[in-house]
């Protein structure tokens, strides 16, 4: 395996673990702090799908633009390559399924109970991406899992803090 196939699959593997934590997170919070304010489902559920396809879109951009510069300062080629390429597509879906997850029980449940279920899925969630990454790099996964579930549910509980205050 050359250099070139490891630092490709090391940045999908980024694009990946980003984007699907940053979407849980991201998504959790945002939908905590809205449904603690006391708003209707209706209004948690459209703000959940804006969210995620508004943010998914921009992850993926954003992933697809900041790798092409990179690639684009280090070679000074102005090309785009497919490593940018696939990067952004990976980012733009891990984001937009990881979204749905938090955003699901909302469909089901009412507000608390469906706030319950969101951040426990999140963080079930998390604890899972940690395994994964872990697994797929060839490391210790508990440690990996606990940072992941840990530091992703520090956000969560910000996110949840702010809708009670506000």
């Amino acid at each position: 395996m050359n250099t070139l196939d490891q630092e490709s699959k090391r940045e999908y593997l980024r694009n990946f673990v980003f984007g699907v934590e940053d979407s849980l997170v991201s998504t959790v919070g945002l939908l905590s702090g809205v449904a603690i304010a006391g708003v209707e489902s209706a209004t948690i559920i459209l703000t959940g799908v804006i969210l995620i396809f508004v943010e998914a879109l921009s992850m993926g951009a954003g992933s697809f633009l900041a790798e092409s510069s990179t690639e684009e300062f280090s070679r000074h080629r102005h090309k785009y390559n497919q490593l940018a390429v696939v990067g952004g597509g990976i980012m733009f879906l891990s984001y937009f399924l990881a979204g749905f997850i938090p955003l699901a029980p909302y469909f089901l449940f009412a507000p608390f109970q469906a706030l319950v279920f969101s951040i426990l899925l999140s963080m079930i969630s998390l604890f899972g991406l940690g395994l994964l990454s872990a697994r797929i790099s060839h490391i210790k996964s508990s440690r990996v899992a606990l940072r992941m579930l840990v530091v992703g549910g520090l956000a969560i509980v910000v996110g949840t803090v702010v809708g009670l205050f506000f």
